[in-house]
C-alpha cells in the first residue's frame, strides 16, 4: 500500500475503537488493522452492567462492541482485516508489515490489548462466561449470594477476592502453594475476613455442568487426593474466577518499546511512548485499572494527542 495515513490504530478493542472514533471525526485519514474480531475480551462477555450509557435493560459485550464499530464506520474510518508480524517505527513514517501488505502511517497507536492467563484446566473453554471469569469488577454481581472460587495466590488474587466478598456468600481462594504469595499486609486482611476460606497445595484439574458451572474436581499437589467440589442445590452453579495474571499482546513490539518486566507497554499520562508518534491505550499499556470506561479513555486521548501532533495550533 502506498497511501500514508494519518494514524494507523492496531486493533480494535474498545480502546482502538474509540481512538478511530475520535480520529475520523477530527478528520484524519484513519486505518483500523484487526486480526480477529472487534472487541478484544470484551467480545465473549456476556452481560455488562458499569459501562456508562450503556443499555440499562441489558447489554451485552457484543452489543456494546457493535455500536462502537458503527460509530467507527460512521466517521469514515477505513478497516483491514490483518495481521501484524512486524513494524518499522524508525523513521517520521511508521511502517507496519503483513505477510502480503505494507501499510504506511505518520502516527500509529497501538491497541492490541492483553489476556487472561488461562487457569490451565479442563474445561475452561467452555465455562467462560458461564462461570468462569478473570475479572471480579466485571462479574462480581452475577454471583450475589453464590459460592465462589478464587484460583491465585498473589496480591491480585487476594484483593479480588476480598472485593468477591461484598457479593458472594463465601470465597475460597485455591493455591498451589501452603502460603500465600501477596504481600503481608494483604495477607493479613484476608485471613481475618470471614467470608474467606483456603484450599492449599491445591489445584484445579476440570471444570464441568450442564450449560452452566456446577462442580469442578481439585488436585492436592502433595498428596494427589481428587476432591470435587459440586455446588449447593439452591445455587445450582458457582463461579470460578482465575487471577494467574494476565499476557499482553506486545511481543510484536519487544526491543523497539519501552516495556516493564511483564511485556507492558510504559506510556505518559497523555499515550506517548518512547518513540514519538506511536502511542499505546488500553490493556496493553501500564495502568491500574483495566476496563472497558478505561481503554475507551485511553483511546480517545491518543487520538487528539494525534490530532494536535498534526495541527498548526497545539
Amino acid at each position: 500500500m502506498s497511501k500514508v495515513y494519518d494514524v494507523i490504530i492496531l486493533g480494535a478493542g474498545p480502546g482502538g475503537l474509540a481512538a478511530g472514533l475520535y480520529a475520523g471525526r477530527s478528520r484524519l485519514s484513519t486505518l483500523v488493522i484487526e486480526k480477529g474480531q472487534d472487541g478484544g475480551q470484551i467480545a465473549i462477555t456476556d452481560d455488562i452492567e458499569n459501562y456508562p450509557g450503556q443499555m440499562v435493560e441489558g447489554e451485552s459485550g457484543p452489543s456494546l462492541i457493535a455500536r462502537m464499530t458503527q460509530q467507527v464506520e460512521k466517521f469514515g474510518a477505513e478497516r483491514v482485516a490483518d495481521t501484524i508480524n512486524a513494524v518499522d517505527f524508525s523513521g517520521e513514517i511508521k511502517i507496519l508489515k503483513s505477510a502480503k501488505n505494507e501499510y504506511q502511517a505518520k502516527n500509529v497507536i497501538i491497541a492490541t490489548g492483553a489476556y487472561a492467563r488461562p487457569i490451565g484446566c479442563k474445561g475452561e473453554a467452555e465455562f467462560r462466561g458461564k462461570g468462569v471469569s478473570y475479572c471480579a469488577t466485571c462479574d462480581a454481581n452475577f454471583f450475589e449470594d453464590l459460592e465462589v472460587f478464587v484460583v491465585g495466590g498473589g496480591d491480585s488474587a487476594v484483593e479480588e477476592a476480598m472485593y468477591l466478598t461484598k457479593f458472594a456468600r463465601k470465597v475460597t481462594i485455591i493455591h498451589r502453594r501452603d502460603e500465600l504469595r501477596a504481600a503481608k499486609s494483604i495477607q493479613e486482611k484476608a485471613f481475618a475476613n470471614p467470608k474467606i476460606e483456603f484450599f492449599w497445595d491445591s489445584v484445579v484439574e476440570e471444570l464441568g455442568g450442564d450449560d452452566i458451572l456446577q462442580w469442578m474436581k481439585v488436585k492436592n499437589v502433595k498428596t494427589g487426593e481428587v476432591r470435587t467440589v459440586e455446588a449447593d442445590e439452591e445455587d445450582g452453579m458457582f463461579g470460578v474466577f482465575g487471577f494467574i495474571g494476565t499476557v499482553p499482546n506486545s511481543k510484536l513490539f519487544e526491543g523497539i518499546l519501552d516495556m516493564d518486566e511483564r511485556g507492558y507497554i510504559r506510556t505518559d499520562e497523555d499515550m506517548h511512548t518512547n518513540i514519538p508518534n506511536v502511542y499505546a491505550v488500553g490493556d496493553v499499556r501500564i495502568k491500574s485499572l483495566r476496563q472497558v470506561v478505561t481503554a475507551a479513555a485511553d483511546g480517545a486521548i491518543a487520538a487528539v494527542q494525534v490530532e494536535r501532533s498534526l495541527s498548526d495550533y497545539f
